[in-house]
């Protein structure tokens, strides 16, 4: 078994090439950092559109499985890469390694579970799905006043989106593609998180009695990469230990 894997090289991507490898996979990892516990790196900017054209010629044979994995955290300053990694990034890397993966193979895209409100912000998630790429988004962030928080949230509200919008596309390609959705994950870079989404972020993680670990996303990202999950097709998993559940609830009144 074959696995092709971007951002490999910390949190729940190093976890999950970690799991991957257990399984006897081959893992071969795009990241711009050299992970651990991987058979071969391919060096990658997710920015940049003629790195990743490169990157996917650097490999040859067939996968078994796609994990989108790599991403940033909301960062101040950083919304254009937000959007250029997280979304452009991830649809022209897979588009590129869709051709090499076998009949039956699995796409799994990490999203968020900040990606949960796709439904209200539908027209701009359409807008910026339809960018020709990152030289457009320069006017796209300026235009809507972006800032970092809703670049991040708009990027994952776009993975969701997009990842259902391919599903009969998959089905014709004999492939399935689907989406998992954390919230507050034990990792480097959950103060940026913390920073970004505050009290209510404390308040979700309090509820559920603490944050997620990273080989509990890994385990689900995982299993929708195996022929075990054959049959779940254009979902997203949200894991966030109760979390939307809560939400829900609380705007129900029960």
């Amino acid at each position: 078994m074959r696995a092709a894997m971007t951002g490999a090289a910390t949190g729940i991507g190093a976890i999950t090439a970690q799991k991957l490898k257990a399984r006897g996979y081959e893992v071969v990892a795009f990241d711009i950092s050299e992970p651990a516990d991987v058979d071969q790196w391919v060096r990658v900017d997710m920015s940049d559109p003629d790195a990743i054209r490169q990157a996917a010629d650097q490999v040859s044979g067939s996968f078994d499985c796609l994990i989108n994995n790599a991403g940033l955290p909301p960062r101040a300053g950083l919304e254009k890469t937000i959007l250029a990694v997280n979304f452009l990034g991830l649809v022209q890397m897979t588009n590129a390694l869709v051709p090499m993966l076998v009949e039956g193979g699995s796409i799994v895209n990490t999203a968020s579970r900040a990606g949960a409100a796709w439904r209200e912000n539908i027209d701009e998630v359409k807008a910026l799905m339809a960018l020709s790429g990152p030289a457009d988004l320069d006017a796209f962030i300026e235009s809507r006043r972006i800032n970092h928080i809703r670049a991040y949230n708009l990027s994952k509200e776009a993975v969701i989106v997009w990842s259902m919008a391919q599903t009969e596309r998959m089905i014709a390609a004999r492939l399935r593609m689907n989406t998992v959705s954390p919230a507050a994950v034990s990792t480097g870079i959950l103060g940026d998180f913390s920073a970004a989404f505050g009290e209510k972020m404390a308040r979700n993680v309090a509820r559920v009695g603490r944050a997620g670990l990273p080989a509990e996303i890994a385990d689900v990202i995982v299993f929708l990469a195996s022929a075990e999950s054959h049959w779940i097709r254009g979902c997203d998993l949200t894991i966030d230990g109760g979390m939307a559940a809560l939400a829900t609830t609380d705007q129900l009144g029960l």
